[in-house]
């Protein structure tokens, strides 16, 4: 069987990008299938193709796998493994040192409700500055796509900064730019559907146990599993990053297992006080049971929801 598996071309996605070069994928599923990739600009899109049912699998940011969620009334999607937590920044002109001197500015982030686009937003709305879906409000909040369009625009000057992952936000900050905010919290996890879940569980544990090894791949050879990112990154991209920027991405993410399930309620809420997500039960949301099972027999302390 074909498993279609989506993720992003972002470092934060460098589990992802690290088992697709080194065929872990394919070395975990053996016989039983193989794993057809797709590199999706914004995580909007791949919630949009999971619920439209042209996806099994994929690395997405919380907010994306929160508003699967949501949209399904909790039906669509399991998240069975986190990838990453932190990575992504509000990078700005070297001239604003401060939130307010954002009113009047223009910013980019991903895509409308995505996790960089909410966790801008709250934050602006922390320091009393509006923003509104359709780019209104103190601070005028414009969705760009790819990621490296607004990289572009920063450097001509067109915005005054961005809301970005790495390794994006890297670039910005090579340019000049000067980070605001490092975001915390998770900003990739592995979502599944509940159908592919529940019909085929064993692929499931397979996809597991190939993320499993591409962290422990990262963590063992960092300079070898930065090289093979960006290797991977070059071949959807079609050119790949400076090596100093990508490991200046590895250096401000943490790749591990753990979905860091406090944060995504927090995203979750957050999202909700922007009026960019109804109000969501995430009870559920989670089954870390098949990652758990593997740690456990790889002797891996286990993680939690």
């Amino acid at each position: 069987m074909t498993v279609r598996l989506g993720f992003l071309a972002n470092i934060t996605h460098a589990p992802a990008l690290v088992a697709l070069k080194n065929g872990y994928f394919a070395t975990a599923l053996g016989s039983a299938g193989t794993v057809r990739a797709t590199a999706f600009s914004s995580g909007t899109q791949e919630t949009t193709a999971i619920l439209a049912g042209q996806l099994d699998a994929a690395y997405v940011g919380p907010n994306p796998a929160i508003n699967a969620w949501q949209k399904s009334g909790g039906t669509a999607i399991k998240i069975v493994a986190g990838a990453a937590t932190g990575g992504a920044s509000i990078v700005v002109k070297p001239s604003i040192t401060s939130a307010a001197q954002l009113k009047g500015q223009s910013l980019a982030t991903p895509s409308l409700g995505n996790t960089q686009d909410v966790a801008l937003r709250y934050w602006l709305k922390q320091h009393g500055l509006t923003t509104s879906a359709t780019g209104g409000g103190d601070v005028s909040i414009k969705p760009t796509t790819p990621n490296s369009a607004a990289v572009l625009e920063f450097e001509s000057g067109q915005i005054a900064g961005a809301s970005e992952p790495a390794p994006y936000d890297v670039e910005m900050v090579k340019d000049g730019g000067r980070v605001l905010l490092s975001e915390p919290g998770v900003t990739t996890v592995l979502m599944v559907t509940q159908s592919f879940l529940s019909a085929h569980p064993a692929i499931v544990a397979d996809l597991l146990k190939a993320e499993i090894e591409a962290i422990g791949f990262i963590k063992s050879n960092p300079t070898a599993a930065q090289a093979d990112a960006n290797a991977e990154l070059a071949a959807y991209t079609g050119k790949p990053l400076k090596a100093s920027i990508v490991a200046a991405s590895f250096n401000e993410i943490d790749f591990t297992l753990d979905p860091d399930a406090s944060s995504l309620t927090a995203d979750a809420q957050q999202a909700v006080s922007l009026g960019l997500l109804k109000p969501v039960n995430l009870a559920g949301i989670f089954d870390l049971t098949p990652l758990n099972t593997l740690l456990a027999a790889d002797g891996q302390p286990q993680v939690s929801s």
